[in-house]
C-alpha cells in the first residue's frame, strides 16, 4: 500500500490516516489489531498518537517523540545497563510513572555518547510484554525474567524496525530510479507512484514464477532484476495478428541459460517458444 503525500507533511501528521488505510487494505478488524504491532519511531510517537493507537487496542512499539522529554525521563533510570552489541550504548527502565497514557506501557530508556563526551537520550515506549518482546527477538524465552535481557529485548525489537519497508524502498529507489523521476503536478506525481508501485510487484511476481527453475535469481533485488535480468538482449517474434510467439535470449548473457528454461516452461501454455541465439 503507497500513500502520497505534500513533501512538507511529517509523520506526526500522516500516522493516523496511514494506520487507518492499512487498517482497511489488510481487513484488521478489532482481534486482529490487538494482534497487530505498530512499530513507528519518533515521528510517530507523540502523547497524542500514541493515546490514540492504544485506546483503539492497537499494540504500540514507539520511540518518544519529545526528546526534551526523553532526556527528563532517562534522569530517573537508576541503573544503566551496557548493550553488548552496541559498543557505548547503554538502556535503563524508566522508573516515572506512565501515568499520561490511556493503557499500561513500559518504557526504556536508551543513551548513546556523542563524539563530545555528552549522551544522546531516546525513550521506546511499549505495550508488549517481556514474555513477547522476547519471542519477537528470538531468544530463549526463560529470558523474559530476567529485567537485563527483557529490557535489551525492547531496544532489539525496536532496532528491527529497519527492516522490510527500508529495505523494499531502497531497492526501489536503487532499482527503479524512483527519485530520479519527479513532477510537479500532485495528480501526476501521484501516477508516477503507482507506476513504481506496478513496476515493483511485477518484478517481485516475476522473480516468485522463474526462481524455482532458476534458483539464483532467489537472491535477488530489484536492482539486480532490472539490471541483470531485464536488461538481457533478444528478440520477439510476432505472428501475423501480432501475437508473440517466439523469445530470443542472447545466449552470452550469464543468466540467459536458467532464464530461458524457466521462462519456456512458464510461457508454454501460451504456446511461446524460448530460445536462445545471438543477438
Amino acid at each position: 500500500m503507497d500513500r502520497l503525500f505534500a513533501g512538507t507533511t511529517q509523520l506526526s501528521a500522516a500516522l493516523q490516516p496511514l494506520v487507518l488505510a492499512a487498517e482497511r487494505t489488510l481487513g484488521l478488524d478489532a482481534a486482529k489489531r490487538a494482534r497487530t504491532i505498530l512499530r513507528v519511531d519518533a515521528g510517530g510517537g507523540s502523547l497524542a498518537d500514541v493515546n490514540w493507537a492504544l485506546e483503539r487496542g492497537d499494540q504500540v512499539h514507539a520511540k518518544d517523540y519529545s526528546t526534551q522529554r526523553a532526556t527528563a525521563l532517562a534522569a530517573s533510570v537508576t541503573v544503566w545497563v551496557d548493550d553488548p552489541r552496541t559498543p557505548g550504548r547503554q538502556a535503563g527502565w524508566v522508573t516515572i510513572p506512565a501515568d499520561q497514557y490511556v493503557r499500561p506501557v513500559r518504557r526504556v530508556a536508551v543513551r548513546c555518547q556523542k563524539q563530545d563526551g555528552g549522551w544522546g537520550y531516546g525513550v521506546i515506549i511499549s505495550a508488549l510484554p517481556p514474555r513477547d518482546v522476547i519471542l519477537l527477538t528470538r531468544q530463549p524465552l526463560d529470558r523474559a525474567t530476567d529485567p537485563d535481557a527483557a529490557l535489551l529485548a525492547y531496544v532489539y525489537f525496536y532496532d528491527q524496525r529497519g527492516g522490510a519497508c527500508e529495505t523494499a524502498n531502497k531497492g526501489d529507489k536503487q532499482g527503479l530510479g524512483l527519485t530520479k523521476r519527479n513532477k510537479k503536478r500532485f495528480a501526476a506525481q501521484q501516477m508516477l507512484m503507482l507506476l513504481g508501485t506496478l513496476a515493483h510487484n511485477v518484478l517481485l511476481w516475476a522473480r516468485h514464477w522463474l526462481a524455482p527453475r532458476c534458483p539464483a535469481l532467489a537472491r535477488y533485488g530489484l536492482l539486480r532484476l532490472v539490471r541483470d535480468v531485464g536488461q538481457i538482449s533478444g528478440f520477439l517474434h510476432l505472428d501475423a495478428a501480432g501475437q508473440i510467439v517466439q523469445v530470443v535470449l542472447n545466449r552470452a548473457a550469464p543468466l540467459a541459460s536458467g532464464l530461458g528454461a524457466a521462462l519456456g516452461v512458464l510461457l508454454a501454455d501460451d504456446g511461446i517458444a524460448v530460445t536462445l541465439g545471438e543477438t
